[in-house]
C-alpha cells in the first residue's frame, strides 16, 4: 500500500533534484480531491474507484489508515467536517462518515445527477449538481432543507456567505440582504446566481459571460464576487446589486480555478498558465509560465503559488515575481487535487497515487525587474492589508469575516 520515494541528488549526473518523499498507492483508479483535517493530520482522497482513504500526515511515513466504502459511482468531492468525513458521488449522493470507525452514518438523496462541488458550515452541508439545482441538507440528519432551482444548466461552483446583523443595526442600507444568509451558485447556463438561505428564493443573477461559470471567488468580507468562465475571463461584480466591475482580461484559454489572497486573485487556465491579478484594478501583474497542459488546481500559501497540471506535473512559484522556484515531476497522470501541509506537498493523480514531495526551503523572491514599478505599487496594498481579516481552511477556501462564521467556498 506504501511504497517509498528516494530524493536522488545532482551526483554529477547532470538531473534535476528530485523532492519526492514518498508514492501513496491502494486507490484501484484516478484520485478526483482531497481534503485535510483542520489540523492538516489527516489527508482524505476521493477516487474513480468509488472509494475514499484517509491518511496520516504528520507520522514518520504517512499510512493509510481508512478506507471509506459504499458509494456506487466515482466520487467528485470531499471534505472533512470535525470527526466525520463528507463525500459527493457521481451516484447523486452525498454520504457522512465517522473518521474513527469508516462507518457510514448518514446517507444524503435527492440529487437526480452527478454531484459536483460540496462545501459545510459546520450545521448545513451544500451541494451542486448537473441536475440544475443546488441543495442544502442537515448536516447531523442528512435531511434535504431547501432546494435551489433556477439555472438552466449544470450547477458547478458554490459559495457561501454568513449574515452579518451588524449591517443592519448600523444602518447599512445598500447592503439589502447583508443581514441574510447568502448562497451563490455559478452555472454552465453562464450565469451566477445569489439565493435567500431562508428562502430558497433568487435574489440576484449575474449576467455577462458567454461560457460556463467554471470557478468562483470573494473579498474577505463577502461583498464582491469573481467569477471564472470558459470565456477565457474573470469577471468582478458587486454581490448586493448584481453589478459587474471589472473584466479581468489575459487568459487564452478556459479559466479553471482560482483562489483570492488579500487583493490578489490567482488563476489557473487552459491556457497551460497561471496568472496573478489586482483585484480592485483587474490588471494582470504576473503570468506564471512552465506547465504543458491545463492547470487545474492552484493554491497560495507563505507567499508561493503551486500548481497542479494535466502535464502530469506539479510547480511552485514565487508568488510575487513569478519566478520557477521548484518542479515536482513523477505522476503518470494529470494531477486533479494538491495540499501543502508541514513542509509537505500532497499531489493527487489520475494515475491512481498520492505523492508526497519536500516543499521546504523555498525562498519568495521579491526581487522586482524597473519596468514592473507599477504593477509592485498595487502590489504593495496586499503587504499592508490586516492579515487576520483572511485565512484560509486547509479543507476548503474558507475566508474568516470577522467573526466566528466564515465565508465557504468550494
Amino acid at each position: 500500500m506504501l511504497t517509498m520515494g528516494c530524493g536522488a541528488s545532482k551526483e554529477g549526473t547532470g538531473k534535476k533534484k528530485s523532492y519526492l518523499l514518498e508514492t501513496l498507492t491502494g486507490h484501484d483508479s484516478g484520485i478526483n480531491c482531497m481534503a485535510l483535517s483542520e489540523d492538516g493530520s489527516v489527508l482524505a482522497t476521493g477516487s474513480e474507484d468509488k472509494t475514499a482513504r484517509l491518511w496520516s500526515t504528520k507520522t514518520a511515513s504517512c499510512e493509510c489508515i481508512g478506507i471509506l466504502r459504499g458509494h456506487e459511482e466515482y466520487l467528485n468531492c470531499i471534505l472533512i467536517e470535525d470527526c466525520f468525513v463528507l463525500t459527493g458521488s457521481a451516484d447523486k449522493t452525498v454520504r457522512k462518515w465517522d473518521v474513527a470507525t469508516c462507518e457510514c452514518l448518514v446517507i444524503m438523496r435527492g440529487h437526480t445527477s452527478v454531484i459536483y462541488r460540496m462545501i459545510c458550515t459546520g450545521d448545513f452541508v451544500f451541494t451542486s449538481s448537473y441536475d440544475r439545482t443546488a441543495r442544502c441538507w442537515d448536516f447531523d440528519t442528512g435531511e434535504c432543507i431547501r432546494v435551489f432551482r433556477g439555472h438552466k444548466r449544470g450547477v458547478y461552483p458554490l459559495i457561501f456567505i454568513p449574515g452579518d446583523d451588524d449591517d443592519v443595526h448600523e444602518g447599512n442600507l445598500d447592503t439589502l440582504d447583508g443581514s441574510k444568509d447568502l448562497l451563490i451558485t455559478g452555472s454552465a447556463d453562464f450565469t451566477a446566481r445569489t439565493w435567500n438561505f431562508e428562502t430558497g428564493q433568487c435574489i440576484k443573477v449575474f449576467k455577462g459571460h458567454t461560457g460556463a461559470i467554471t470557478c468562483m471567488s470573494t473579498d474577505s468580507i463577502g461583498r464582491t464576487l469573481f467569477t471564472g468562465s470558459t470565456d477565457q475571463t474573470i469577471r468582478s461584480w458587486n454581490i448586493v446589486n448584481g453589478e459587474q466591475l471589472k473584466l479581468f482580461s489575459g487568459h487564452q484559454g478556459s479559466v479553471i480555478c482560482m483562489v483570492v489572497v488579500n487583493k490578489i486573485l490567482y488563476s489557473g487556465s487552459s491556457d497551460h498558465t497561471g496568472r496573478a491579478w489586482v483585484t480592485e484594478f483587474g490588471d494582470c501583474t504576473r503570468i506564471y509560465k512552465g506547465h504543458k497542459h491545463t492547470i487545474s488546481v492552484i493554491k497560495v500559501k507563505d507567499g508561493l503559488v503551486f500548481s497542479g497540471s494535466g502535464d502530469s506535473g506539479a510547480l511552485c512559484y514565487a508568488a510575487k515575481s513569478g519566478s520557477l522556484k521548484r518542479e515536482f515531476k513523477g505522476h503518470e497522470g494529470a494531477i486533479n487535487a494538491l495540499q501543502v501541509v508541514d513542509g509537505k506537498l500532497f499531489t493527487g493523480s489520475y494515475d491512481g497515487s498520492v505523492k508526497v514531495w519536500d516543499a521546504t526551503g523555498i525562498t519568495d523572491d521579491t526581487t522586482f525587474s524597473k519596468d514592473e514599478g507599477k504593477n509592485k505599487n498595487k502590489e504593495n496594498d496586499v503587504d499592508r492589508i490586516d492579515k487576520h481579516l483572511e485565512k484560509v481552511d486547509k479543507n476548503q477556501n474558507g475566508i474568516a469575516n470577522g467573526n466566528v462564521n466564515k465565508i465557504m467556498i468550494d
